[in-house]
């Protein structure tokens, strides 16, 4: 029997940023891309919607910052999130960490990170 693939959302509103995120997630043998979202509002609708075991997600987004929508989902639904975000002074990590984030990935990176490799 096959293990189920990691179900991932990935939340960002830099195109260039989602689709170099999906495309490191999608080589990923045990990884589904399940949707992508750009800002925070059209996050946390697809989080309810499309139910992921995981999401990615950047602080900086318009509409919906990633704290509040970190906030809301753990609330609401709560669901493993790594922060994938260029905002990675210690008080951004702490705060994303304090808000219920499971990991802190700084941009830009050009390889997988280990977390995201280690991904079952």
């Amino acid at each position: 029997m096959t293990p189920d693939k990691v179900r991932v959302l990935v939340i960002d509103d830099s195109a260039f940023n989602r689709r170099t995120i999906v495309k490191m997630l999608e080589s990923l043998p045990n990884v589904e891309v399940v949707g992508y979202a750009c800002d925070g509002e059209e996050g946390l609708r697809k989080v309810i919607d499309l139910r992921p075991d995981l999401i990615t997600l950047d602080l900086e987004m318009p509409r919906m910052d990633g704290f509040t929508l970190l906030r809301i989902v753990m609330q609401k639904q709560p669901t493993p999130i790594i922060v994938v975000s260029s905002r990675s002074d210690d008080e951004d990590v702490f705060k994303a960490l304090d808000l219920g984030a499971v990991e802190f990935v700084p941009k830009p990176s050009s390889k997988v990170s280990p977390i995201l490799m280690d991904i079952r």
